[in-house]
């Protein structure tokens, strides 16, 4: 019998959900070739790449085409995630059926709202995404009242692992939201040790998906990206 690819997710979950975010990849590739004369680009800047970057009209255009479909592509890295934590056994993916928040655990009592990047939601956004978990999770009535609420960042600023309260500032009377136990803010490392029980989930996905992926090592050495991971997530913080 094969070996499973990882122990915390179904082969035919991942599977899945890899497939299909390189499905939006290569489509977000080929759009960006038939619709770039659509899109107004600045003749300035491409200029001023074309003479400080040292590129060739053709070149350039390769570029901006690439860079294009990488908008597109990391658009949806946070739906990649999301689906990932929603296929783990005891969680649900609720936000692709236009629930309140993004994943659920009933038998832990968690709800989370997934975001792939720590800027995704701007600062001055954050108190609303606050005052949302603090309804779920503190009125009356509501079906998450008495969950823990986590504002997930998948990838954490300054490289920081970090499990801590979530005290957004409210701009609008120039305070932070008060603190409360059961609203929080993680990092990605953090929170897939949280829903696996695997302390270095993360890091076993990340090193998986090359063999996933169909990249051949020929093309491909893990260790030019590995360092990209390594230096994304440092030791835990003081919660």
């Amino acid at each position: 019998m094969s070996r499973k690819h990882f122990s915390f997710i179904e082969d035919s979950d991942i599977e899945k959900i890899v497939s299909d975010t390189l499905d939006i990849a290569k489509a977000a590739k080929e759009r960006s070739k038939t619709d770039f004369e659509r899109n107004v680009i600045d003749p300035f800047a491409a200029l001023f790449e074309m003479g400080g970057f040292n590129l060739s009209p053709k070149d350039w255009l390769k570029q901006e085409q690439n860079r294009q479909a990488q908008k597109t592509l990391v658009n949806q890295l946070g739906d990649f995630h999301q689906r990932v934590l929603g296929a783990i056994d005891g969680w649900e993916n609720a936000g692709r059926a236009g629930g309140l928040v993004d994943v659920i655990n009933s038998k832990k009592k968690i709800i989370a709202e997934i975001k792939n990047k720590h800027n995704t939601i701007k600062a001055s956004d954050q108190k609303n995404l606050y005052e949302t978990l603090e309804r779920l999770v503190m009125d009356k009535g509501q079906i998450y009242k008495g969950y823990t609420a986590f504002y997930v960042q998948i990838i954490p600023a300054n490289a920081a692992r970090f499990n801590k309260l979530f005290t957004p500032a409210d701009n609008g009377v120039g305070i932070r939201k008060a603190e409360n136990e059961l609203i929080r803010s993680i990092d990605g490392w953090s929170f897939y040790a949280l829903a696996t029980g695997v302390d270095d989930a993360l890091e076993q996905l990340f090193l998986g998906l090359p063999k996933l992926m169909g990249l051949k090592s020929d093309n491909f050495k893990p260790d030019a990206v590995m360092r990209y991971f390594t230096a994304a997530y440092q030791p835990v913080s003081s919660i």
